[in-house]
């Protein structure tokens, strides 16, 4: 069951944030008899819109939006269509399981404090409450998927050694760097004066960073906002696919020493510089054919779910309104 919902969570956005009030609320989408709401597309899409709110240019501002609320509703739109059939079905969660789900995402989350938690939850836009519903649709989505589509996943011997092949001549040209950052922090629901403000201020950073002689560790230490602030700002060395995208770009870009204009992430406006880069030796085919068989079946279980979510979509009555 935890495999199932995390792929059915891999292909949801996180809920997070509060509509924007200004904007006026009205039906984006009619699912059959369901409607979707216009601010329910913006609550969803609310952490990715925030991030783009820094964009200077309207045009390509305004076009990411766009983008980024389509997907959103696309994304509600399957949702309102795979719960229909968790109620046609008569699927149902207890509450003894939903608490047990919540318990696994306060331990992969190393969180032991429920005052904490909420207080993790508040800021995606959740009460406890909401958060225990929206893991109940979870776990039945999940059933439902287990019900539809498992016995189409299949992962061969042949599938594993060729995705390993592939991984071995990635892993052999790979690199690993060694990189400092320092964070100015940005408020998820901050405006987008203040993102700029931010930005400026991670960019002046920057600049500092670059004079000769700098020490980042110490100039880290002094100007950080991020938890890593009292080890320099210290990232140790990590390998593709770890970082979030932006910041893995920047840092496998640079060369050995240089300093990064600022990256922006969830957490803010991040400065990077690149201490040091080594090559890794490729992981043997033993230790790695657990990811690999994790992953494929991740992928093919993905592809399976898109294929019967788009037939649901065939046999339903959807009108776009957004």
């Amino acid at each position: 069951m935890k495999t199932w919902l995390g792929v059915i969570a891999a292909i949801a956005f996180l809920v997070g944030g509060v509509a924007r009030a200004e904007l006026v609320d009205r039906v984006a989408a009619v699912v059959n008899r369901d409607i979707i709401a216009l601010s329910e597309v913006q609550q969803r899409a609310a952490p990715e819109l925030a991030r783009v709110a820094a964009e200077r240019d309207p045009r390509k501002r305004n076009d990411a939006r766009n983008q980024l609320l389509k997907q959103a509703l696309d994304t509600l739109i399957a949702e309102k269509l795979v719960e229909a059939e968790v109620r046609e079905l008569g699927i149902s969660v207890t509450s003894a399981e939903v608490e047990e789900a919540m318990a696994d995402v306060q331990k992969q989350n190393n969180i032991s404090d429920p005052a904490q938690f909420e207080q993790l939850l508040a800021r995606e836009g959740y009460t406890m409450k909401s958060y225990k519903e929206f893991l109940g649709k979870q776990i039945a989505r999940g059933r439902l998927m287990q019900m539809k589509v498992a016995a189409k996943v299949k992962i061969s011997e042949e599938d594993l050694k060729a995705a390993y092949a592939q991984f071995a001549k990635l892993e052999g040209e790979e690199a690993e760097v060694h990189a400092r950052h320092i964070l100015v922090s940005v408020d998820p629901k901050a405006t987008p004066a203040q993102v700029e403000e931010a930005r400026k201020k991670a960019e002046a950073i920057a600049q500092e960073a670059r004079r000769p002689g700098m020490d980042f560790s110490a100039l880290a230490k002094a100007r950080s906002e991020g938890p890593s602030k009292e080890d320099g700002g210290d990232l140790g060395f990590f390998r593709r696919g770890v970082m979030v995208p932006a910041f893995e770009k920047a840092a496998f870009s640079l060369k050995v020493g240089e300093v990064s204009e600022p990256i922006r992430t969830n957490f803010g406006w991040h400065v990077l510089k690149v201490e040091e880069r080594r090559a890794v030796g490729v992981t043997p085919y033993e230790e790695m054919r657990p990811k690999l068989e994790a992953q494929l079946r991740q992928d093919k279980t993905e592809k399976f779910v898109e294929q019967y979510v788009q037939e649901l979509r065939k046999k339903a009555n959807i009108e776009v309104k957004l």
